[in-house]
Parts: C-alpha cells; sequence; structure tokens
C-alpha cells in the first residue's frame, strides 16, 4: 500500500513537470521565434548641433528598413560626456543643457517592443569636439550671486580670475543666458593689467521666484598672443540667490524672556519657505549664541542683569534649495548691565567728591590768610641794575685823545662839542 502511494506521487509530480514544459512551449516559444524574425535597426542620420549657449540639440531618423508594423518603437539616449546620463523618448530629437568647453558626445538606439518583450538594435554614437584654446587660458573660479531687487527684478554679480597661461592683454567677455534669452555684460570691473575679472548685471531677465530654472554663463576672451579657451558654467537659481535680510525686526523684555520677532525677507517665495538664524550675544560675559528658527518670532529666558546685542539673517528653506545666507540684520541691544553701571555710579560720585573737597580747601585757604604762606610773592632784587636805555644822553666832547687815531694825525684837530641833532 504505501508502494502504491509513492509511486502515485511521483507520476502526479512529473505530469506537473509536463504541463510546465508544454506550456512553455506554446506561450514562449512563439514570442521567441517571432523576435528572431525580427531585425532592429540602429537609426540613422544622428547629428549632434549647438543651438544655444550650453545647449545641444540631439536629431535622429528611423532607419527605413525599420519595420513598424504592430510594434512599439522608443530610442535609448546615453550623453557620454560631459555629464553621464540615460533616458528614452519616442521623438526623434531631444535638447539637452550641457557645459561645452570639454566636448559633447552622446549614444542613441531604436528600442522594440511587442506583446510585453524589448529588442535593441546597436548603438550609434555622434561627438562634438571642444572649442580650441590654449591651455590654462580659460578663466577660473568663477561665482555668481543673483538678488531680488526691491523693484521686483533680479540682479546678477559674476567674479573670475583669468586662466594662469591667459597673456596679458586677454580681454574675457561674458555672456548669461535664462531659458531663450541671452545678454552680454556692459559693467566690467578690470585687473591690474586691465582684464575684466568681475561684472554686474543691474537688472536682468531672470524670473525671480522660479524653482531650479538653470542659469548659463559663457566667457570667452581674445588676446593677440593665444587663443583663450571658453569657459561655461551652470548655475541653479534659486542655489545663488543671496536672500534679503528679514524686515521689521523688533525685540522687547516679557519678565525674563528676550522675545523677538520679524517678516519674512524681501521676495515672491511665502513666508513658510524660509529659516532663520538668531545671533545673541551677551555683552558682559561675551557668551556667544546661534540658534536656528523656522518661525518669524523667538523666545529665550535671559538674565535681565545683562545686556545682549541681537541679529537675525535668512535663507531658503522649503520651496527651494538653499541660496546664500542673508546679511545680518542690524545690532539691536536690550538689557542693561546693572553691575557696570554701578561702577560708572561709583566713578562719578568719587569724581565730583574729589572736585568738593578740592574746591573746599582752596576756599579755606584763601579766607584764613594761608594763601600766601602757601604761595609766597617773588621778592624784588635788592641790586638796581642799571638802565640800559637812558632817556637823556650826556654831551661829549670829541678829542683827538679818544678818537683812535696815530699820535701824528691828531694834533691840530680842535675839539668841538657834539650836538643834540647826531643822536
Amino acid at each position: 500500500m504505501v508502494f502504491l502511494t509513492d509511486h502515485l506521487d511521483i507520476m502526479a509530480s512529473m505530469m506537473r513537470v509536463c504541463l510546465i514544459l508544454l506550456w512553455i512551449r506554446i506561450v514562449v516559444q512563439p514570442h521567441t521565434l517571432q523576435c528572431k524574425a525580427v531585425q532592429v535597426f540602429p537609426p540613422v542620420n544622428f547629428t549632434l548641433t549647438v543651438s544655444a549657449l550650453a545647449q545641444v540639440l540631439l536629431s535622429w531618423k528611423l532607419s527605413p528598413n525599420q519595420e513598424q508594423k504592430n510594434y512599439t518603437i522608443r530610442y535609448d539616449v546615453k550623453i557620454l560626456t560631459p555629464v553621464f546620463e540615460e533616458y528614452d523618448t519616442v521623438k526623434t530629437h531631444s535638447f539637452q543643457t550641457a557645459v561645452l568647453h570639454n566636448g559633447f558626445s552622446a549614444h542613441v538606439r531604436t528600442l522594440l517592443f511587442h506583446q510585453g518583450l524589448q529588442m535593441t538594435s546597436d548603438w550609434v554614437t555622434a561627438e562634438l569636439l571642444p572649442p580650441p584654446g590654449a591651455e590654462n587660458t580659460a578663466v577660473t573660479d568663477l561665482s555668481c550671486v543673483t538678488h531680488f531687487t526691491i523693484s521686483s527684478t533680479v540682479s546678477l554679480h559674476c567674479t573670475w580670475l583669468p586662466g594662469k597661461g591667459a597673456p596679458e592683454d586677454t580681454k574675457y567677455f561674458l555672456f548669461y543666458r535664462y531659458e531663450t534669452y541671452m545678454e552680454e555684460c556692459q559693467d566690467y570691473t578690470k585687473d591690474k593689467w586691465n582684464r575684466n575679472i568681475e561684472c554686474r548685471f543691474p537688472v536682468t531677465h531672470i524670473v525671480p521666484g522660479e524653482i531650479d530654472e538653470l542659469i548659463v554663463i559663457h566667457i570667452n576672451g581674445s588676446s593677440k598672443y593665444a587663443a583663450i579657451k571658453p569657459f561655461q558654467q551652470l548655475f541653479n537659481q534659486n542655489a545663488i540667490e543671496k536672500v534679503n535680510v528679514p524686515r521689521n525686526v523688533t525685540v522687547f523684555l516679557e519678565q525674563n524672556d528676550l522675545v523677538a520677532t520679524w517678516e519674512k525677507p524681501l521676495s515672491t517665495f511665502p513666508k513658510s519657505c524660509f529659516e532663520y538664524e538668531f545671533y545673541l550675544v551677551n555683552l558682559k560675559s561675551g557668551n556667544k549664541q546661534v540658534s536656528k528658527t523656522y518661525s518669524h518670532d523667538f523666545r529665550l529666558r535671559i538674565d535681565v542683569t545683562c545686556r545682549y546685542s541681537i541679529q537675525v539673517r535668512a535663507n531658503h528653506h522649503t520651496c527651494a534649495v538653499n541660496g546664500f545666507w542673508s546679511d545680518w540684520s542690524e545690532i539691536l541691544y536690550i538689557g542693561e548691565n546693572k553691575q557696570e553701571n554701578h561702577i560708572v555710579w561709583s566713578l562719578a560720585v568719587l569724581c565730583v567728591s574729589t572736585c568738593s573737597t578740592v574746591t573746599l580747601i582752596a576756599i579755606a585757604c584763601k579766607s584764613q590768610h594761608m594763601w600766601s604762606k602757601l604761595f609766597p610773592p617773588i621778592p624784588t632784587p635788592r641790586i638796581k641794575f642799571r638802565d640800559p636805555f637812558p632817556n637823556h644822553y650826556e654831551r661829549a666832547r670829541s678829542c683827538p685823545s679818544e678818537m683812535w687815531l696815530e699820535p701824528g694825525l691828531a694834533e691840530g684837530l680842535p675839539c668841538s662839542p657834539l650836538h643834540d641833532d647826531v643822536f
């Protein structure tokens, strides 16, 4: 009986295996045969075209030999350089934004779908060579900042360093592109060799409040002595925005709590899109504290016998990527150092007391005729000196004996009185 049961189990297992094999033959094999019978051809006329600053148009066509009946056709695209990216599309063209100063290359192939199965063609490749230019002549350390202005426009400010191999006569020129708009800089700052190293756009076509839109910066140059290599860089407009300072910051004491309130910065984003840092300095102890908050007020228990300085700054938080922190708000003060005030008052009282004491002593000395004893007058000299300039001149007679003449010349000269009119 046991042997019969085992035999039946074995037969049942074999039947299940046979059914599985039969299902595979009926369902899978026709599709496999069909796939093997269909040939997938790669796209043709694959080209790369620079359509704008840092923008490439990838275009291709379906092979005329490709069978299309009852098939779904898509295309697999791989960007190889400058940054790897892969995606698929039903279109026969695609736009890519990428820096091009180091070149650009991509693959594309045909994808064929039928009844849940996918077939692929071989890859075809296209390439853009890097633009010409001598090594180390392109700009370096490019950085840009945008700012939302009170006139509801966006300004742009960029700085860079000349390439180490750039000749002294190099002239750099900056362009920016936002979506389809492109503009050249007209306001440059120069270095000591008269090379442009900084650019300002007081007003741009950058739309405030957009999320993750790209700003393309392109800098090329010219020189009599070398070909200047161009340089491009892409910036997320939210990541390079210098956020405005929080507005209407106020501080006050509520019992032993310091309370600060403010309004969101000037921006198109709602108030829920910002985070804040609160900077508190205890001017008595020198202790400093920076606290982060996502609300528009701040409360902190403090020592009311101390004086504090308070500042606030802002940045993007939830609505967009973080930009540059705003400048700190103007310094506000609250509280008073009672110990310091006591010292000041003590010094003031001591000074007044000292002055009063000196005055009283001087009055007392004067009233008791002690002033002359303490400071006696200077005595006049007993011997009177002859006046070197008398008012009356004695009349003198000029005689030969009083003159410095030789003895032979003095004889025969009469003595005569000297009159007043001589003097």
